[in-house]
C-alpha cells in the first residue's frame, strides 16, 4: 500500500469524535497519535505518507513543534486521505463527488479571530470554550501547555472589531426570567473570584470560574431585559478576564489569550469600554512576557483609542505603566522614564478606591512602585550599575506599602529584590532575600512565581564557599522540585 492508496485511514477511524475534533482544531499531535492508535499506522508510515521526516512526525507528536504551514496541512490531508472539509480545506483532488454536501464549519468551530463581533456569537464562543475546558483531561492540558499565543498582525487585526459598534444579535430562542437581584449575585461572585486570583494566584479555582462563566453564557442565550442583558455581558467579561489570568498563571498561554479575546468581545457587547481597555492591557502584559514589546505598544494604543474619553485616572495610570514596560523592553530609557512619570502624575488624581470599579482598586502607589521596580530590574540586567539600586528602592517601597496580602505580588517582589542584591554583587544579601522569597512563594500556587524563582536559581550557583547561598540554592531547588 503506497501513499496514494485510498482509505489510508479507515472510515470508522475518520468517524471518531476525538479525531474529528483534533482535525477541526488542527491539533496534529492528537491526529497522529490517534492515527497510530486506531489506524494501526507506524510513525514511519505517517512520515512517508505525508512526505515528512520521521523526526518531524516525532516532534509534532511530542508537542515540541506545531503544524502551521498550509502546504504541510494539505500534504497530511492527501497522505492520510482525510477529506478536505474535515480540515477546513476545499475538496481534495482524489475525493469522489460526495453524495451529500460536507457539513460547513459552524461559528463554534471557527478560530476565535473569525467569529463575528456579534453578541450572540460571543455567547456561543463562551459556551464552546468553557465546555471544552471543563472536561479537559491531563493529556489535553499537556497539549494546551504546548500551545503558543498568537502574535503580530494575526493578533492585532483580529481585535479591530473593538473599535466599531457591536453587530445586531440574532433573536434569542427562549424568554429569560433572570432579574436584577440574580445579576447582582453573579456580579458579587465575579468580584470574589477576581480578588481570590489577585491575592493567591494560580489556578486553584479556575474550574469554578469556568463553571460560573458557563452559567452566565447559558443565561445570555435567553431573551433577557435590556438592563439584565447588558450587565450579564459585563459579568461575562469580568469572569473571562479572571479565567484568562488564571490560565496564564498556570502556564496555559494560548488558552489565556482565548479567554482574553472572549473578555474583550464580552465587554464590547456589554458596552463596558473601560473594562475592555483593561483586558487589552492584560493582553499587552502577556505579549511583554513573550518579548513582544511592539505588539504590547499596539495593544495599549488600541485600548487608549477605544476608551480615551472615559478612562479613570487609575486605569490611565495602569496603561502608562504597561507603555513604560514596553519601552523598557525596547531599551528606550527616556520613553520608559517619561511614561513612568506620567503614570505617577495621573495617579495623583485617582478617586477613592470605593468610587472605582473593584477590578482596578489594586492599582495604587504600592502597585506603581512594584511595577516600576520590576521594570528597572529588567534594565538592571543589562546595566546593573545604572539601575539596580533604584530598582531595589522601588521594590522595597512596594513591599512596605502592600505587605503580604497580595501573595503573588509579594512573592514576585521578594524574588526581584533578591536579584537586585545579586546583580550588585551582594551575595549575602541576595541569599537572605532568596530565603524570604521562597517562604513567600510557598503561599501561592502561581506558575509565574515558580518561573521567576527558576530564573533566580542561577545566581545561587558557583558560590559553594558561602553556606548561606548554598542553603538558598537548596530551598529554591526543593520548592521547584515539589
Amino acid at each position: 500500500m503506497d501513499a496514494n492508496t485510498p482509505g489510508l485511514l479507515a472510515l470508522e477511524v475518520l468517524d471518531r469524535e476525538d479525531l474529528r475534533r483534533a482535525l477541526a482544531e488542527h491539533d496534529f499531535a492528537a491526529v497522529f497519535t490517534l492515527a497510530k492508535k486506531w489506524g494501526g499506522l507506524s510513525q514511519n508510515r505517517i512520515a512517508m505518507a505525508c512526505q515528512l521526516t520521521p523526526g518531524k512526525v516525532s516532534t509534532i507528536i511530542s508537542g515540541a513543534q506545531r503544524v502551521t504551514s498550509f502546504d504541510v496541512v494539505c500534504r497530511i490531508a492527501d497522505g492520510l486521505h482525510i477529506p478536505g472539509y474535515m480540515l477546513g480545506l476545499a475538496a481534495r483532488p482524489w475525493e469522489s463527488q460526495p453524495t451529500t454536501p460536507p457539513p460547513a464549519l459552524s461559528e463554534d468551530d471557527r478560530p476565535t479571530e473569525e467569529v463575528p463581533w456579534r453578541p450572540d456569537a460571543t455567547v456561543d464562543l463562551a459556551a464552546t470554550l468553557t465546555r471544552s475546558d471543563l472536561v479537559m483531561d491531563r493529556r489535553a492540558i499537556t497539549r494546551a501547555l504546548a500551545g503558543a499565543a498568537v502574535t503580530g498582525a494575526a493578533l492585532l487585526d483580529s481585535l479591530e472589531g473593538w473599535l466599531v459598534p457591536a453587530a445586531t444579535a440574532r433573536s434569542a430562542r427562549r424568554h429569560g426570567r433572570l432579574g436584577l437581584r440574580e445579576v447582582a449575585e453573579l456580579e458579587s461572585a465575579a468580584q470574589m473570584f477576581r480578588q481570590w486570583d489577585h491575592r493567591y494566584g494560580g489556578g486553584l479555582r479556575r474550574k469554578a470560574v469556568l463553571g460560573q462563566l458557563s452559567e452566565v453564557a447559558g443565561a445570555l442565550e435567553d431573551h433577557q431585559s435590556t438592563e439584565v442583558e447588558k450587565r450579564l455581558y459585563q459579568v461575562m467579561a469580568q469572569l473571562s478576564g479572571t479565567a484568562a489570568t488564571m490560565a496564564w498563571d498556570s502556564g496555559l498561554h494560548a488558552r489565556a489569550q482565548q479567554y482574553y479575546r472572549l473578555a474583550l468581545r464580552s465587554a464590547h457587547a456589554g458596552g463596558d469600554v473601560v473594562f475592555g481597555a483593561n483586558v487589552l492591557a492584560g493582553m499587552a502584559r502577556q505579549m511583554l512576557y513573550r518579548d513582544r514589546p511592539d505588539d504590547a505598544l499596539q495593544l495599549i494604543s488600541l485600548a487608549q483609542e477605544g476608551a480615551r474619553d472615559v478612562l479613570s485616572p487609575r486605569v490611565r495610570a495602569m496603561l502608562h505603566t504597561r507603555e513604560a514596560w514596553a519601552y523598557a523592553a525596547q531599551g528606550r530609557i527616556a520613553g520608559f522614564q517619561r511614561a513612568t512619570a506620567r503614570a505617577a502624575e495621573v495617579l495623583t488624581d485617582a478617586r477613592p478606591a470605593e468610587e472605582e470599579p473593584y477590578w482596578i482598586t489594586y492599582f495604587d502607589e504600592a502597585e506603581l512602585a512594584g511595577v516600576t521596580g520590576g521594570r528597572l530590574l529588567d534594565l538592571a540586567r543589562r546595566d546593573p550599575r545604572q539601575h539596580a539600586e533604584q530598582a531595589a528602592k522601588e521594590i522595597r517601597n512596594a513591599l512596605t506599602a502592600r505587605g503580604t496580602e497580595a501573595a503573588r505580588s509579594h512573592a514576585l517582589d521578594r524574588i526581584g529584590l533578591a536579584e537586585c542584591h545579586f546583580l550588585v554583587g551582594d551575595v549575602v544579601g541576595g541569599a537572605a532575600e532568596a530565603h524570604r522569597a521562597v517562604v513567600a512563594a510557598r503561599l501561592t500556587q502561581s506558575e509565574r512565581v515558580r518561573t521567576q524563582l527558576g530564573q533566580l536559581y542561577p545566581y545561587t550557583v558557583g558560590h559553594s564557599v558561602s553556606r548561606s547561598v548554598r542553603e538558598a540554592r537548596d530551598t529554591i531547588r526543593d520548592l521547584l522540585s515539589s
